[in-house]
């Protein structure tokens, strides 16, 4: 495929986007904010030179806290820009940073948008974290001499061979970008296989994010509520559809007084979910009805994460935790928050998204990968049943998390020489 016949594609699909923005506005009415800026229409005004960061959605943005923050330190004369493509990404950027950096959406792929945009912030350097290759917004970097950098960029087998089908399109872009950052030996090759040069190995950036100060002081509060010597599972970041499943593995553990806590990938589904435990007849609370003062009653079995930004504090509170979209063929959520907090960690059979970290995890004991409900039962009734395992898995996933630091000082000095 041309980059010809693939502007000419989103060109079709340009009419759609309004009711693409209508249909997610049901269950997010955020999606309908804002929405002139993914035409490249921007009201904020910025008048210093231009330090330009794209995190698609929350992982992005929280991987990219600290590589933001240091860019904050060595350059306070510049003004960091984030852009956006989810609402929930957005809201992120805006709770971890206020406004010490401004935000907007990056535009559709469509050229007038993409060059609107560099025209109107005039960025130094450009800096898209994980594989996000839109290949318009590159040609247009490139014609306006502005450097863009691929950052923690990771690409699994599958997307691989998706981008190989476009050969000559992928190739192009890859090597109109200044520098690729990859995270591992094997993302490095599949991106040189498809044509890419200038690439650096600096490692994952996601395990350079730190747990905030509160984290274990909330954590702790948390677990008070939920029962400090009751056993409490977690089920974080679920995807549609896995809700169900972990419900039947649970339902057929046999640990006593046991509290599953789930915690839903996005929060458009919380509503979704909480309707499925009253669908089931299970005594479940939501977390947002909780305070510091809640005991929850051994009647209850089930409580449903429905809050943003405490990821760290579900963690913090729990014994045990699954990874959420590996059940399902949806590639794996990251493990590195749970690993990061010392905690012993499940993971279903579709990891792609996270292989190389997935791998790392089990290899050094911190982890355990399961095939189905069955398995899962199975390992949550055996690590309950053993806590001096459950110690092990801990201590190996804070070494896991411990070993491979680094990233963001590598990252930050394949960006420094474009500044």
């Amino acid at each position: 495929m041309t980059r010809t016949l693939y502007t000419l594609l989103l060109f079709l699909l340009l009419p759609l986007t309004p009711l693409k923005l209508l249909w997610r506005a049901r269950k997010q009415p955020e999606y309908l904010h804002h929405w002139q800026e993914r035409y490249g229409h921007y009201r904020i005004k910025i008048t210093q030179p231009v330090i330009w960061l794209h995190c698609v959605s929350v992982g992005e943005t929280r991987a990219a806290v600290p590589l933001i923050s240091a860019l904050l330190d060595a350059y306070p004369s510049h003004r960091i820009l984030l852009t956006h493509t989810t609402p929930t990404g957005r809201a992120t950027s805006e709770q971890i940073f206020g406004d010490k950096v401004a935000r907007v959406y990056l535009p559709y792929d469509l050229p007038f948008a993409v060059k609107r945009f560099i025209q109107y912030f005039k960025p130094v350097v450009g800096v898209i974290l994980e594989t996000e290759l839109w290949f318009n917004l590159i040609a247009s970097c490139k014609q306006q001499t502005t450097p863009l950098l691929l950052v923690n960029a990771r690409l699994s087998e599958k997307s691989a061979r998706g981008y190989a089908k476009l050969a000559k399109l992928t190739q192009d872009g890859l090597q109109a970008l200044s520098a690729i950052a990859a995270q591992t030996d094997v993302d490095a090759e599949r991106l040189q296989a498809l044509g890419a040069k200038n690439i650096t190995i600096t490692g994952n950036l996601k395990f350079e994010v730190t747990p905030p100060d509160n984290a274990a002081q909330q954590g702790k509060l948390l677990r008070h509520s939920l029962g400090e010597k009751r056993p409490v599972f977690l089920a974080a970041s679920t995807r549609e559809g896995e809700e169900e499943m972990i419900l039947d593995a649970v339902c057929n553990t046999t640990v006593p007084d046991l509290l599953t806590v789930i915690v839903p990938r996005h929060p458009q589904r919380f509503d979704d979910v909480d309707a499925l435990l009253k669908k089931r007849g299970f005594n479940y609370l939501r977390r947002s009805t909780l305070t510091d003062a809640s005991a929850v009653g051994k009647e209850v079995k089930y409580i449903l994460g429905d809050s943003m930004g405490e990821m760290f504090t579900y963690y913090a509170a729990c014994d045990i935790a699954f990874i959420g979209g590996s059940l399902l063929p949806l590639g794996g959520q990251n493990l590195i928050e749970a690993l990061r907090m010392g905690k012993p960690v499940l993971i279903g059979p579709h990891t792609f998204n996270f292989e190389q970290v997935c791998k790392l995890a089990t290899g050094a004991g911190a982890a355990i990968q399961v095939q189905d409900t069955t398995e899962l039962t199975h390992h949550i009734n055996a690590l309950f049943s053993h806590p001096s395992r459950q110690k092990q898995m801990s201590q190996a996933a804070q070494s896991v998390g411990l070993a491979n630091q680094g990233a963001t000082a590598r990252t930050f000095k394949l960006i420094q020489p474009f500044i």
